[in-house]
């Protein structure tokens, strides 16, 4: 067993990767952590041999290991994702480790490519499936069936209907402050100084077209905030969940804190929860964007329109919606394709000019 002594090299350049992935490449706290991960599976197979003495075998017994492991929780092997995401963040530090000086002499960038995934196990982990995603009828009949008797009832409620007006990530929802809405404008301000955009991106989002009954949701929401609670400008839009305890209940739910909740888990809950009480698969909150997209391709918009709703949801460009969020549930697939066979559909030569349009605006 390696004395803590041996090991201290490894643990210093680990932190100063680490360290570059969150200050120079700006990467996630959960990237950052499934890299720290891979590190220390890498570092378990070798028994925390220094990263001095690498050897490309060390690189192949490795991934041999991997494809055997199996899931401590599960005991099933490791899924095709886990391994090309495992090889893909260690490929990625050995290289940058190439390049570090005490490292220059034993190790080459061409030594990282030992970590590559193997094509099939690469094409597996980025297959896309298809996932639940709620249509906005559905969204509608949750909003119908939540009750609103209590302070967090009416914020759960809320929460969600201002999910599918303004597309807004679950982790910028829990961010947002009063001054952020303009409920009367229909403008929602994505402040990156204040808001946890994806890619710290600050842009403006309108509204989408979903219905004023729900807009009308979100308003009461802000009216009771500002008119009962008298809570200000730079108080949250989404307040945590306020506890108490008592003797014979221990903590239970009272109210809603003048506070902003620490993570997005709660948010999840409170979509799935609606979900489920309302009879319909669970539906995360990131999918009501493909709602959107999918909303969108209902309203046939002409390009220009399109890009004002791929601005809307923070893309710069265009094509990002599309392939992002803009995947079509298989039924819709099928319901296309009879279409075009029966010519009910639109032609091949308006398809390419619309997408050479798109692809056009997107450069601007």
């Amino acid at each position: 067993m390696p004395s803590p002594n041996s090991r201290r090299p490894n643990e210093r350049i680990k932190r100063k990767y680490l360290d570059f992935q969150r200050l120079a490449l700006g990467r996630s706290d959960a990237s950052i952590s499934a890299t720290a991960e891979a590190l220390h599976r890498f570092e378990h197979y070798t028994s925390h041999r220094d990263f001095k003495r690498f050897h490309i075998e060390q690189a192949k017994g490795f991934r041999d290991h991997l494809a055997k492991a199996e899931n401590a929780r599960t005991g099933e092997k490791l899924s095709a994702a886990t391994v090309t995401s495992t090889l893909t963040a260690l490929k990625r530090f050995f290289a940058w480790l190439a390049m570090e000086p005490g490292y220059r002499r034993v190790l080459t960038p061409a030594d990282a490519d030992y970590f590559t995934p193997t094509t099939r196990d690469a094409r597996i982990a980025s297959a896309r499936r298809e996932r639940p995603v709620p249509s906005l009828e559905q969204v509608r009949a949750v909003l119908e069936r939540m009750p609103t008797g209590t302070d967090i009832e009416k914020r759960d409620r809320t929460l969600i209907a201002f999910l599918i007006l303004t597309g807004a990530r679950d982790g910028a929802l829990i961010t947002f402050k009063m001054k952020h809405l303009d409920v009367a404008a229909g403008r929602l301000e994505q402040d990156a100084r204040e808001v946890a955009t994806k890619r710290a991106k600050t842009f403006t989002t309108f509204f989408f077209p979903v219905g004023d009954d729900i807009k009308a949701i979100v308003a009461e929401w802000v009216r009771f905030l500002r008119t009962e609670k008298l809570w200000g400008e730079n108080d949250p839009l989404f307040p945590a969940t306020e506890t108490a305890a008592d003797p014979a209940r221990g903590f239970h739910a009272v109210g809603v804190a003048r506070q902003h909740w620490s993570s997005a888990g709660p948010v999840r809950k409170i979509v799935r929860a609606a979900f489920e009480a309302a009879g319909l698969p669970y539906a995360n909150p990131h999918s009501f964007r493909n709602t959107l997209v999918q909303l969108a391709y209902k309203l046939q918009l002409p390009p220009e329109a399109f890009k004002a709703w791929s601005q809307n949801l923070g893309h710069e460009d265009a094509l990002t919606t599309f392939t992002s969020y803009g995947t079509l549930p298989v039924h819709r697939q099928g319901e296309v394709m009879r279409g075009i066979g029966e010519g009910r559909e639109i032609g091949s030569e308006e398809i390419a000019a619309a997408i050479a349009a798109l692809a056009k605006m997107s450069r601007f």
